[in-house]
């Protein structure tokens, strides 16, 4: 049942054939869903665009799905904009989930070109269809991977974006993914050391548990942050840690850093002081340890003169879509403007 009683704006569901998700090593489907939320009252001319980036082990559908004890993000726009709390908004959801559980929202090889996806082939797609959005009027935000992913496209393209909002986006690797090397290396010794093994008993499953999430998000940064070019590597998968004693390979640690939002801002933070709205939150009790990451971009920004807003609330990573209730109007009212 909706939980406001605000007149509920239209969900459209578009179709995307992807050309360049064609070369993913995965075999994931290149046809792709492309969910978009049109408010009451409205066609989507002339409106803002803002792009839904879902967190890991979730597709865009997954956030206009309904919802048990709470709004899906339709219905809390239609509460948002109905109270006048936002202006009226186009909301795209993208479905970008992959064999290996989710998406990072960068070009891989390995996982697909999804940052070239989003922004050649389903804004587009989207802007035509409904006429909204176009330069100066493009948002994109998102939560834990969705939140990594607005981070990464606001710093790389702020041609194309004007406005970031990054709720729990993964930050400061070494607290959020070092940690979980030593899980996942038991994980694998139990099939010899072998990710082919370990994947094809995962996939076999009937019943998965989150240790097993764990270890395929693993999986998943590996293949987003540092393919293994070797062709006849399964799936271009690698650790960059070794099997034996958990070392950290430096060359391949590196690769990973490269992506760390917490030092790409160090290089990219000119390119946030060129967007309209900088939103960036994370949970004091965050169990990931992103808040340490948060803070350390929040630091770089402030150190360097560079508006954005930031925030801390008393909460863990999990179940906080309620934190939209202050990222989604402040992005809108950014984008009119």
């Amino acid at each position: 049942m909706r939980r406001t009683h605000h007149p509920a704006g239209e969900i459209h569901r578009l179709l995307v054939d992807s050309d360049v998700l064609k070369t993913n090593r995965l075999g994931d489907p290149t046809l792709r869903i492309v969910d978009v939320y049109v408010p009451h009252g409205h066609d989507g001319a002339g409106l803002p665009l803002l792009v839904d980036l879902v967190g890991y082990t979730a597709g865009g559908p997954a956030h206009t799905a309904w919802k048990n004890f709470g709004e899906n993000v339709p219905e809390r726009l239609d509460r948002l904009i109905g109270e006048g709390k936002m202006p009226p908004v186009v909301v795209a959801f993208p479905d970008c989930f992959t064999r290996l559980g989710g998406n990072q929202y960068v070009d891989s090889p390995v996982m697909g070109n999804w940052e070239s996806f989003l922004i050649a082939e389903m804004l587009p797609a989207v802007e035509t269809r409904f006429s909204c959005g176009g330069t100066g009027r493009r948002g994109v935000f998102g939560k834990s991977s969705g939140g990594f992913g607005a981070l990464v496209h606001a710093m790389r393209h702020p041609d194309i974006w004007s406005a970031a909002a990054s709720h729990s986006g993964d930050a400061g690797f070494e607290h959020l993914y070092l940690p979980e090397f030593p899980n996942t290396l038991r994980a694998l010794a139990k099939f010899d050391h072998s990710i082919e093994n370990w994947m094809t008993a995962f996939e076999g499953k009937q019943k998965l548990d989150g240790k097993d999430t764990m270890v395929l998000m693993i999986l998943a940064q590996a293949a987003s942050f540092d393919p293994d070019p070797d062709p006849e590597t399964f799936l271009g998968l690698r650790l960059p840690v070794t099997t034996d004693t958990c070392e950290i390979i430096k060359e391949r640690w590196a690769h990973w850093l490269e992506w760390d939002p917490a030092e790409m801002v160090k290089t990219h933070a000119d390119a946030i002081a060129g967007l309209k709205a900088f939103y960036l939150e994370c949970g004091t009790e965050d169990q990931y340890n992103i808040l340490y990451g948060t803070r350390r971009i929040h630091r770089t920004l402030e150190h360097k003169g560079i508006a954005h807003r930031y925030e801390e609330f008393p909460d863990n990573h999990s179940g906080v879509d309620y934190r939209m209730d202050e990222s989604l109007p402040y992005l809108a009212q950014a984008l009119t403007r």
